[in-house]
């Protein structure tokens, strides 16, 4: 059985407690994952605060980023072997995974090198009272240990996406991966150990959250700042552990994302993303529409066809090039969906399609699947209309006035993106602005420039991360005052 330990200060460390890792689309173990204790999360942080002071300090802003170069093309070296760990975690079609998860994994190492190295700080010339004046200049230092607590449903890619900027600025890091999901994070320790990462710069500790490794490490009086992807409880959570001692957080939380598709929309891009928004990686995305909101002269037409693109979405193994989807990442997430399934049901909707556990093969029939859904007829205070469900799923509903479809997409507790579909330039732009989102993307969804401010208002989130933006949250920004 695969075994797969927490790595601290270099080293792969066993642990005195172990828990199972199950695949999801058979429900077989496939590896026993350590546990870290406080101890070994004690460990983890005292490794990286040390390594502050170490080699990683005071090396070179070239060196630091040329070693996270290397980091960036091990992984690519050994890229098959990601791809099947990530496949093995989270089950999802080889295409999506091969294409999206660890490509940028592997580019959010390189992207963020290049941000450090590029964006500069201020400069001020002053005057003072003898006439002689004063210069001003800014200057980041890091933030010292950086804890990354990483979600399930796009590990590696979220993974990375805090680890890069993170290291970049010079900081060190301990990560605590899903308890569902920690193999792409030991993988990334053998890269680490492979292309001469100092220890204690990166370490691991898995386990599971309140009143486990996450309270551990969150709570960890060494830990200078806490970046968090996942649901908005536990974010809330978090930002209280991180209270105690006034430290920073980075919050991307939960979504219950909308689409808005107007009558003028380039109808066959419009199906297109909205099925990939709303059933790609089985409906766990963060970033996914589960409301969408179609004018109303096509409102017929735009079911049908989501009807049609949902239906042909055959479920199935991660290697076979004919599966459109994956299964839910465990047993407990999907009983949770499918409450949602009979929730919305018991509360007048109709299923256009889906509602249920799809026919598998017997040997996928212990996986977590579910069928791909589709409602219609329910009010916006229904509660599939008003809560995050997480699943491959959506609500159709029409509208008739802009204005009104506005009101509607704003009113709800998160906001963190929109998909708008239209050729109308100026609407396109009104509603950018007065959508209540951390992102809108027009004739788009899921693409994403790096260097651009990513995060959500209300309840999905504290502070935006991308670009410079992330050089915000992982360096203090210092002034240095010269009396000449």
């Amino acid at each position: 059985m695969k075994q797969i330990r927490n790595f601290i200060n270099g080293e792969f460390v066993d642990s005195a407690t172990w828990f199972d890792k199950i695949t999801p689309y058979d429900g077989k173990v496939v590896a026993r994952v350590g546990q870290a204790s406080q101890s070994d999360v004690d460990a983890a942080v005292t490794a990286a605060h040390g390594a502050l002071s170490g080699s990683w300090g005071t090396m070179p802003l070239t060196e630091r980023l040329a070693m996270l170069h290397a980091v960036a093309d091990e992984i690519d070296r050994r890229f098959d072997d990601f791809a099947a760990a990530e496949m093995s975690d989270i089950g999802q079609p080889a295409h999506f995974i091969r294409h999206v998860d660890v490509p940028r994994g592997a580019a959010n190492f390189k992207i963020f090198a290049d941000v450090v190295k590029n964006v500069s700080t201020e400069f001020f010339e002053m005057a003072t009272p003898d006439g002689r004046g004063a210069l001003n200049y800014a200057m980041r230092r890091p933030v010292g240990v950086v804890a990354v607590i990483c979600p399930w449903n796009l590990p590696f890619l979220l993974m990375t996406w805090k680890l890069g900027p993170a290291m970049a600025c010079g900081n060190t890091v301990v990560v605590k991966p899903s308890e569902e999901t920690p193999q792409t994070a030991a993988l990334l320790a053998e890269v680490m150990n492979a292309v001469g990462v100092p220890k204690g710069v990166f370490n691991v500790v898995n386990g599971f959250g309140p009143k486990d490794t996450g309270e551990f490490l969150t709570t960890h009086p060494k830990v200078g700042a806490i970046t968090f992807t996942g649901e908005t409880r536990t974010g809330a959570a978090i930002m209280k552990a991180a209270a105690d001692g006034a430290r920073p957080v980075s919050l991307e939380m939960g979504g219950k994302n909308a689409a808005i598709v107007f009558a003028d929309c380039d109808m066959d891009a419009a199906i297109e993303g909205t099925l990939r928004s709303a059933f790609a990686n089985c409906g766990q995305v963060c970033l996914g529409t589960e409301r969408v909101y179609v004018e109303r002269p096509i409102f017929e037409a735009f079911v049908q066809r989501m009807k049609r693109g949902a239906e042909l979405m055959k479920p199935g193994l991660p290697e076979d090039p004919a599966s459109g989807m994956g299964p839910l990442i465990s047993n407990e997430h999907r009983t949770k969906v499918l409450s949602y399934y009979r929730k919305a049901v018991a509360e007048g909707a109709t299923v256009v399609t889906g509602g249920g556990i799809p026919d598998m093969a017997p040997a996928l029939s212990g996986g977590w699947w579910v069928q791909p859904t589709i409602w219609t007829g329910l009010l916006d205070s229904a509660t599939v209309m008003r809560e995050e469900i997480f699943g491959p799923c959506c609500h159709i509903s029409p509208f008739d006035t802009e204005e009104e479809v506005i009101l509607r997409s704003n009113d709800n507790q998160y906001g963190l993106a929109s998909a708008v579909w239209t050729t109308n330039l100026a609407r396109s732009h009104r509603m950018a602005g007065v959508l209540e989102v951390g992102i809108v993307w027009i004739n788009s969804w899921f693409l994403r420039d790096l260097r651009t401010p990513f995060g959500g208002s209300k309840q999905s989130g504290i502070g935006r991360e991308g670009g410079v933006h992330s050089l915000e949250f992982y360096t203090e920004l210092k002034n240095v005052c010269i009396k000449l």
